[in-house]
């Protein structure tokens, strides 16, 4: 069981604008208590006061040469803010959204997705959907619970052009009328039987990602568990791309062969 004491302790420290900002600019390099107090425009024993109090909690330590640097521990604890961060700026959308069935070891890491922007509305989520697919060169990953046709179009053209595309569908995904009839007329079986196109099947789709080599994008799930395609969290972010990536690899080494039959439009 967690001894709460220590924790709320930490969090105390913690509580503090500048103590936060000191934290994350020693992170990029030592400083002296003058450059600190240059820096956040506060007095010197301001800035002494926050060192001490830092220094006391084991976060930093001062060396030999006079200049306040991170110990372990607070390096470990920035890299522990944007979790929080990411959680308290999206606090409302999250009021009507969920985690679904995601692993907690992506939770746990979801201070990853810190960078980004909220995209808000059908349209403008569409839009940037297919920003990504446009910008793509090497590959586009998709885990979703629907394809719009015309998504579907500019998909097969990157193929073409020699992006590879790999899909995971739920089994109860909504399938747009005449899908069929339009990947017969594009060529999208050939690419299919040529390996440039691969598809997996999961049996439920709760978070939707859409990523390229360069970005990507992550719906979560409403309150009810269904997916939601109003809104989305997009970056050009490494982080963010790098924890969309990884949750693509995991769900496609867990997902089941597709099987064409489960579908229906």
């Amino acid at each position: 069981m967690i001894d709460f004491e220590y924790t709320s302790s930490e969090f105390l420290e913690l509580a503090s604008e500048i103590r936060l900002g000191i934290l994350f600019d020693l992170r990029e390099k030592p400083s002296r208590v003058t450059t600190m107090a240059k820096k956040f425009n506060v007095t010197a024993q301001e800035i002494h006061r926050n060192f001490e109090r830092m220094t006391n909690s084991g976060l930093i330590s001062k060396q030999k040469d006079n200049c306040y640097h991170l110990t372990t521990f607070g390096e470990a604890i920035c890299n522990q803010i944007p979790s929080i961060y990411f959680l308290s700026k999206n606090k409302k959308y999250f009021t009507t959204h969920e985690f679904g069935n995601l692993p907690s070891k992506f939770i746990r890491r979801i201070g990853d997705l810190s960078n980004c922007d909220e995209i808000v509305g059908v349209a403008k989520v569409l839009e940037t959907w297919k920003k990504i697919y446009k910008t793509s060169d090497d590959y586009i990953f998709n885990i979703l619970f629907e394809t719009p046709l015309d998504l579907m179009e500019l998909m097969i053209k990157r193929v073409k052009h020699g992006t590879k595309y790999r899909h995971i569908i739920s089994e109860h995904a909504s399938i747009p009328k005449g899908r069929k009839k339009l990947l017969e007329k594009s060529g999208f079986y050939p690419l299919l039987e040529s390996g440039k196109i691969e598809r997996r099947m999961l049996k439920s789709v709760q978070i939707s990602v859409i990523l390229n080599e360069k970005s990507a994008g992550l719906m979560f799930p409403d309150l009810s568990g269904n997916p939601d395609l109003r809104s989305m969290f997009y970056s050009d972010d490494e982080d963010f791309r790098g924890w969309c990536f990884d949750y693509f690899k995991h769900c496609w080494n867990v997902s089941d062969p597709f099987k064409e039959f489960k579908l229906s439009e």
